[in-house]
């Protein structure tokens, strides 16, 4: 295999082989590379854990649901309340162990101060689990 000669009178001619020692070079360095990672891809720690014969016993906190009509009137579990009722059964209910949940559901004409109102006798009681309940949007 000869690339060229030095008799300068000599026509040139099309030179009709590849040279494949680069490309060689190229996937020789791409398998040293796949061959060093590979490994690094599948390591896993095998572990015997331990098996519990019980699973846990979860307590659900009992739910207070009050409620606000569009007038301001306040509800504690369906039964009409004032604002000192609301104090007393909030306080009593702070004391409970675990904290009840309390739900709070308010008319959509409600005015806010009522709702801040209650919010504001929840946390000063040290109650901190409020949700708010709202009916879904049903499209027509």
């Amino acid at each position: 295999m000869a690339f060229g000669s030095f008799n300068p009178a000599r026509p040139q001619s099309m030179m009709s082989d590849i040279n494949v020692t680069p490309m060689v070079d190229v996937m020789l360095v791409l398998l040293v590379i796949f061959i060093i990672t590979a490994p690094m891809f599948t390591h896993a720690v095998k572990l015997d854990l331990p098996r519990a014969q019980a699973g846990a016993v979860q307590q659900q906190p009992h739910t207070v649901t009050i409620a606000i009509d569009a007038q301001g009137v306040l509800y504690w579990d369906d039964q009409q309340v004032d604002a000192a009722g609301l104090d007393a059964r909030l306080a009593a209910a702070a004391r409970q162990a675990p904290q009840p949940e309390l739900q709070l559901r308010a008319d959509k004409n409600t005015r806010y101060e009522a709702v801040a109102q209650v919010m504001a006798a929840a946390q000063s009681r040290g109650l901190a689990r409020l949700g708010f309940v709202t009916d879904p949007y049903k499209e027509k």
